[in-house]
C-alpha cells in the first residue's frame, strides 16, 4: 500500500474589521492598515510604536536606543521607494533616548526594511510584521490605501493552504512544500499546476506571507480574471546559497528534486493533469533563473512559464537549443516575461531585457511586462502576479 505524503492543513480565515478598528498591530484581524494609529496603544511587548502610517502615506519609524550614536534607515525595498538607492536615511535623536524618522509619502504597498543601529543591521524591535526567510529576517513596512489592496484579505471566498512535509533522497532529509487549493475545491475535477519557486533566501512560505499569493489568487477568482488552478510552493533553496558552485549545481540538483519527489507528491495527492500543458512554472530572481535552466530544458515536463525579474546575459548561448527548436511555439502554452518598472534600467532589467531580445530574435512567442512602482522586491512581484501572469495563465487552453 502506497502511503501519501504527510500534510499538515491550515486555513487562511477573513475576520471582519469593525466600525472602530483594529489596527495598530493588534493582530485581531487581517486589516489593510495594521500600522495606522487608531487606539492610542502600542503593541504588545513593545517599547513604543513602530511604524506608524498616516493617511498621508507618510511614515513615521522609532526605536529606543539611548545609548546609540547613530541609527538609520535601510533595506532594498525601502529605499528604492524612496529614491535612495542605497543610500541609508538618518534618524534623529531626542533627548529622551528615541530617535525618530518620518519619510514619504510612499505608494500603497508593502515594504521590508531594516534599522542599522551603530554600524549593525536589526529588525525594528517594534515592529510585529517580520518575515521568516532563509536569510536574517527583516520588518514589514504596510503602507495602507483607501480600502484593501488586491493582495489583501478580502471578504470573498478562500481557498486553503496546505504544507506537506516529506523526505527528499535528493537532498538526504526532511522538506516542505506549500499547497494552493482554490475555492470549492473538486477532486472529481482535474486542475492545472503552477509550481511556483522563490529567490536567493526565500522559502516556501514567503510566497504566502510577502507574496499573498494565496489572496491574490482568491481575489482574482472572485473577480472572474483567472482560471481556477493549483499554485505549488517547493522549496528552491538545494544547496547553500554562498557555495562557491551554487550556480553550478543548483539546476540539476532541483530539476531532480522536483521530478523525483515535488510533482510525485502533488499528483499522487491531488487531481491535477498531468501532462506538460497543465503544469506551469514559474519564480522571482534566483526562482526566475530555475525557471528558464530547468524548465526551457524540461518540455516533457512544463508548457507555460513565468520568469520574474530575472534573465541572462548570455541567452542565445544558454538557451540555444531551446531558443532553436523550431517547434517550440507548438510545445509552448504561454512564456512571461516581466520585471518592475525601477529595476528594468539596472543590471537585474539588463538581464531580463536580454532574454526578451533572445526570445524576440528567433520568434519565440511570449509576454513582455515592465509594469509597477516596484525594484528587484515584493512590491514587483506581487504586481506582476496580479496585473499579468496569473489572468493569463491558462486561458489559452
Amino acid at each position: 500500500m502506497k502511503l501519501k505524503a504527510p500534510i499538515i492543513k491550515f486555513t487562511v480565515l477573513l475576520f471582519f474589521i469593525s466600525e472602530l478598528g483594529q489596527a495598530q498591530q493588534a493582530n485581531v484581524n487581517l486589516d489593510f492598515n495594521p500600522q495606522k494609529d487608531t487606539e492610542g496603544l502600542i503593541p504588545f511587548s513593545a517599547p513604543l510604536n513602530s511604524p506608524e502610517v498616516h493617511d498621508d502615506h507618510t511614515v513615521t519609524f522609532r526605536i529606543k536606543a539611548p545609548k546609540a550614536e547613530e541609527v538609520k534607515l535601510t533595506g532594498v525595498a525601502i529605499l528604492t521607494a524612496l529614491g535612495k538607492g542605497r543610500e541609508q536615511v538618518p534618524f534623529t535623536r531626542g533627548d529622551d533616548g528615541i530617535w525618530t524618522l518620518t519619510v514619504g509619502p510612499l505608494e500603497p504597498d508593502m515594504y521590508a526594511y531594516h534599522f542599522n543601529v551603530d554600524g549593525v543591521q536589526i529588525t525594528d524591535p517594534s515592529n510585529t510584521i517580520a518575515a521568516f526567510t532563509a536569510m536574517p529576517p527583516y520588518s514589514q513596512l504596510v503602507v495602507h490605501g483607501n480600502g484593501p489592496a488586491y493582495y489583501d484579505a478580502q471578504d470573498v471566498p478562500h481557498g486553503q493552504v496546505t504544507r506537506h512535509i516529506y523526505h527528499s533522497d535528493v537532498t538526504n532529509g526532511e522538506r516542505e512544500l506549500y499547497v494552493y487549493t482554490p475555492p470549492g475545491y473538486n477532486p472529481d475535477k482535474s486542475y492545472p499546476v503552477l509550481y511556483l519557486v522563490g529567490g536567493s533566501g526565500e522559502l516556501p512560505s514567503n510566497w504566502i506571507y510577502d507574496g499573498r499569493v494565496n489572496f491574490i489568487m482568491d481575489n482574482l477568482l472572485a473577480e472572474e480574471k483567472a482560471e481556477p488552478m493549483l499554485i505549488v510552493i517547493p522549496n528552491n533553496q538545494v544547496i547553500h546559497r554562498n557555495h562557491p558552485k551554487h550556480a553550478e549545481l543548483t539546476f540539476d540538483i532541483f530539476e531532480k528534486e522536483l521530478r523525483n519527489h515535488v510533482i510525485p507528491l502533488v499528483e499522487s495527492n491531488y487531481t491535477v493533469r498531468m501532462n506538460p500543458k497543465g503544469r506551469a512554472l514559474s519564480g522571482l530572481s534566483m526562482g526566475g533563473r530555475h525557471t528558464m535552466f530547468i524548465g526551457f530544458r524540461s518540455l516533457d515536463l512544463f508548457a507555460s512559464f513565468g520568469v520574474l525579474s530575472a534573465g541572462d546575459l548570455n541567452a542565445e548561448t544558454s538557451f540555444s537549443n531551446f531558443l532553436n527548436d523550431p517547434d517550440v511555439n507548438n510545445k509552448l502554452e504561454y512564456l512571461f516575461v516581466g520585471q518592475g518598472t525601477m529595476e528594468a534600467e539596472g543590471f537585474m532589467g539588463t538581464r531580463c531585457i536580454a532574454l526578451h531580445e533572445a526570445l524576440t530574435k528567433h520568434n519565440v512567442e511570449h509576454e513582455y511586462y515592465v509594469g509597477g512602482h516596484g525594484g528587484h522586491d515584493w512590491a514587483t512581484w506581487r504586481h506582476l502576479l496580479y496585473y499579468s501572469f496569473l489572468p493569463n495563465l491558462w486561458r489559452s487552453n
